[in-house]
């Protein structure tokens, strides 16, 4: 495949994922756009046999492309072909069951055990912080699925010592939080990815560990945009930038109109190096 010259930064973070999807795996999607795109990307060009619910408990439908980005859920073309119409229950008891394996979620706030918070910004109580509309499926993907991706923005506002509330479960407090909880042993985050960035998870403490930054930052801009300094790996690797394949599928048949991938930096190959353009999103 050719490596791409320009791209939006949130294009690179579609085709990270998309290229972290195993084909002997199934994958319970929360929502739409960036989750859903690397599953339907991966099926496309790498692992066309993958099998996955969609979070209003679709099973393995086969995607009629392209469809409008707000028509992902309980929508015709989106479980086109399903092998069955369940309901978010449906998914959940695949889930609680142990036949799911990966989970793949939005963030709107993540904090370094991984958990998710897409409730309220600032004080729950007394309706005094910002609401949201809050997890949909997103509580039961985390809280059942053997592992978690989550996805996310490269922002300090998002990556946050403790969440202000928690409303799908990482590590929670740390090592044997989850057990203790009554959530099943074995389960949790596994990776969590930005446009800039690639964490996994330090098995002895369970916090956020970076793993690998994109090739048009550094790893100091990383650390720039998060409110607390993660876990470092012995050594931290450079993502492999999307290829003009991934893009054709991504702009032809995924997000046409760039509703998804059209916010955010542009990215651009100049003198041999990427790095990030003054252009905002996909041109």
């Amino acid at each position: 495949m050719t490596p791409a010259t320009h791209f939006a930064e949130r294009e690179h973070l579609i085709c990270t994922v998309a290229r972290m999807i195993e084909e002997d795996k199934s994958y319970w999607v929360g929502g739409g756009g960036e989750p859903l795109y690397t599953i339907l990307l991966a099926q496309r060009l790498y692992t066309p046999g993958v099998q996955y619910l969609t979070e209003d408990g679709v099973v393995s439908p086969k995607a009629l492309l392209p469809w409008d980005p707000l028509m992902t859920m309980v929508a015709s073309r989106a479980g086109y072909r399903a092998l069955q119409w369940g309901t978010m229950n449906t998914a959940g008891n695949f889930a609680q069951l142990g036949y799911v394996d990966v989970g793949i979620l939005n963030t709107l706030q993540v904090d370094k055990f991984g958990n998710v918070n897409s409730t309220v910004l600032g004080p729950y109580e007394d309706g005094r912080g910002r609401r949201f509309g809050g997890p949909g499926g997103a509580d039961t993907i985390a809280a059942q699925c053997w592992r978690t991706i989550l996805m996310t923005d490269q922002q300090k506002r998002k990556f946050v010592e403790r969440v202000d509330f928690i409303s799908s479960p990482g590590f929670l407090d740390g090592p044997g939080a989850r057990e203790a909880a009554g959530l099943p042993a074995g389960t949790g985050p596994w990776r969590a990815v930005t446009p800039w960035a690639m964490f996994g998870y330090e098995e002895k403490s369970c916090e956020l560990m970076l793993l690998a930054v994109s090739p048009f930052v550094t790893v100091d801009m990383v650390l720039a945009e998060m409110s607390f300094t993660p876990k470092m790996a012995a050594k931290i690797e450079t993502l492999a930038p999307p290829t003009e394949e991934e893009l054709t599928v991504i702009r032809s048949s995924l997000d046409v109109e760039g509703q998804t991938t059209g916010r955010g930096q542009w990215v651009e190959l100049r003198d041999g190096k990427y790095m990030l353009a003054e252009t905002q999103g996909r041109e």
